[in-house]
């Protein structure tokens, strides 16, 4: 499952993070980026003893004995936090470690799809959708956490009750990998200090404009992937950071 935490860590890359390490806990997984030589690949239980501004867990991870474990280390460490994918799985598998997230000092960002909030939230998918905006409060409220649900108008929930629904993306965002890059975009802004509040609305917004001017360029929306989100991602960044436009 490396692809995945590669993934997020070119995003993290090219939107400014500077120097990004990846923690991989597949025994058999490759010691370097091929495509992508400058990111710092790590065992993963050596990790979080790095000298860390952000973190991204949950691309990758897998839901094994070691993957909790790692997940517990992350949530008690005093850093800013992303928990996607199976971390999400972890968490709501494993309701004895919901209080280490609750009771960090600063919230989380927490960017569930429809089927993980489901999960943690203990109810029918068909709950979730039925009400999206109910969902992601609850989730916000429920974990002290600021939440992305994911999915067509993605909602944005904070820890103090407000929310947002988000006006960018398309259908062809709906494919592999396309998480694990915004979990890269987020992770990125927090690493540059942005507040994690602005660096979740920020990310989100970013990730789906990026989708779109693809479209508008001829790309997809039939078989556009998440790789090709990165960079179009990257190049927007670029643009806003030019000019006086708020992000």
């Amino acid at each position: 499952m490396v692809g995945a935490a590669f993934l997020a860590g070119r995003a993290a890359l090219r939107l400014g993070a500077g120097r990004i390490y990846l923690g991989l806990l597949d025994a058999d997984a490759p010691g370097v980026d091929l495509i992508q030589p400058e990111l710092m690949l790590r065992r993963a239980d050596t990790l979080l003893q790095t000298d860390l501004q952000a973190l991204a867990c949950g691309p990758g991870l897998g839901r094994s004995a070691e993957a909790l474990r790692l997940l517990e280390q992350s949530l008690r460490a005093p850093v800013q936090l992303l928990l996607d994918a199976d971390a999400l799985n972890l968490l709501a598998d494993n309701g004895r470690i919901e209080g280490h997230l609750y009771n960090r000092v600063c919230p989380a960002i927490l960017t569930p799809h429809p089927a993980e909030a489901a999960r943690l939230l203990d109810c029918p998918i068909r709950e979730i959708q039925s009400d999206r905006v109910r969902a992601a409060r609850e989730l916000a409220e429920r974990y002290r956490s600021h939440i992305a649900l994911k999915g067509c108008g993605t909602v944005i929930a904070t820890v103090d009750g407000r929310w947002w629904i988000n006006s960018t993306g398309n259908p062809g965002m709906a494919t592999a990998g396309m998480g694990d890059v915004l979990s890269g975009l987020i992770v990125a802004l927090l690493a540059q200090g942005w507040p994690a509040e602005a660096a979740l609305i920020a990310g989100v917004h970013l990730h789906g404009a990026a989708a779109d001017r693809l479209v508008a360029n001829g790309v997809g929306p039939i078989g556009l992937t998440a790789g090709e989100v990165i960079d179009a991602s990257r190049e927007l960044f670029n643009e806003w950071a030019g000019t006086d436009k708020a992000y």
